[in-house]
């Protein structure tokens, strides 16, 4: 496996970790952490290098780590957390672009 996707795996695991720890202070609600994870993709996919330029594959790759954080955030304190489990869930929940079918 390429050193940079473990690097990147570590990433969204201790970042999914600081979302939980911001919501278990009270810094940030849930809902808070959603909405800025939805404008965030949001924005991804509105680019115009993205969707022009980008297979649906590589699109959806650079919405990978966003989609995992919404499935760790949304996911309750209790369930465990390994990178595999919610790379699975990111790709049983993937939503269609609109040129695909």
């Amino acid at each position: 496996m390429n050193t940079a996707n473990l690097q990147l795996e570590g990433l969204c695991l201790a970042v999914a970790a600081v979302n939980r720890l911001l919501v278990a202070k009270g810094i940030l609600s849930q809902d808070e952490i959603d909405i800025a994870l939805r404008k965030s993709e949001a924005a991804i996919v509105g680019d115009e290098r993205i969707t022009e330029q980008l297979s649906p594959a590589n699109r959806d790759a650079v919405c990978f780590p966003i989609r995992l954080l919404q499935i760790a955030n949304s996911a309750g304190a209790e369930d465990p957390w390994s990178f595999s489990h919610l790379a699975k869930l990111v790709g049983e929940t993937k939503r269609p672009y609109n040129d695909q079918r």
